[in-house]
């Protein structure tokens, strides 16, 4: 089995994504699969494009992007991306996208094909803190979520997708009073675990990851 596990580069004003250092960390292999690593970039429509490229390139079985969400004390595993870009600030190369489709024929919405709350648990299972969320954002977290499932329903069918965001880097957050962060060492062993429950679970578990708001 391929795992393709893509991280963005920094953006937002700060000096690092830890999206990108969790990536580079992880190890060549997890659970038997080989891991793929890629940097792309936080671009609307270029960081589908290079994706796609590396699907192409690589064929991996899953595709698992990470991506920073300062402000969320927790790993998060995305259930839902959602067709639309309503970007908050431009992306990195200045383009900031308002309520426009990612793709204009996709349908309103995808699902995650990974199964999230078996990350979860196992994630849970290192003791770290994880959950399932059920907003990706509407910047380029959620357009990639949903542009990779477009991807991989259109063509690169039977393979499966995936999105977890993760918290702020402890550096992040010296100048941000209350703002909670976890340790890379953490948020690697974090992510081990997650491709490990895909790598281990065709069917998701049955368990509550619901929320009430």
């Amino acid at each position: 089995m391929k795992i393709l596990v893509t991280g963005f580069d920094p953006f937002g004003g700060e000096p690092v994504n830890p999206a990108i250092e969790t990536v580079k960390r992880l190890p060549d292999a997890i659970a038997g699969a080989e891991i793929i690593k890629l940097e792309i970039p936080t671009v609307c429509h270029k960081s589908l494009r290079v994706i796609d490229e590396a699907i192409a390139k690589y064929g991996p079985d899953a595709v698992l992007s990470i991506g920073q969400a300062g402000g969320r004390p927790d790993i998060t595993v995305e259930r839902v991306g959602i067709n639309v870009d309503d970007c908050r600030i431009p992306d990195n190369e200045g383009n900031q996208i308002i309520d426009e489709p990612v793709y204009p024929d996709g349908p309103d919405a995808y699902f995650a094909t990974v199964p999230i709350k078996a990350m979860v648990q196992k994630i849970q299972g290192r003791n770290i803190p994880a959950s399932v969320s059920n907003t990706a954002g509407t910047f380029v977290c959620n357009h990639v979520m949903y542009g990779v499932c477009h991807l991989i329903a259109t063509k690169y069918p039977g393979k499966r997708s995936g999105f977890i965001h993760i918290p702020f880097l402890p550096q992040q957050v010296i100048d941000k009073k209350n703002m909670p962060s976890m340790s890379q060492e953490m948020m690697v062993e974090a992510i081990e675990a997650a491709v490990e429950a895909i790598v281990e679970t065709v069917e998701d578990i049955k368990v509550t990851g619901g929320a009430t708001h």
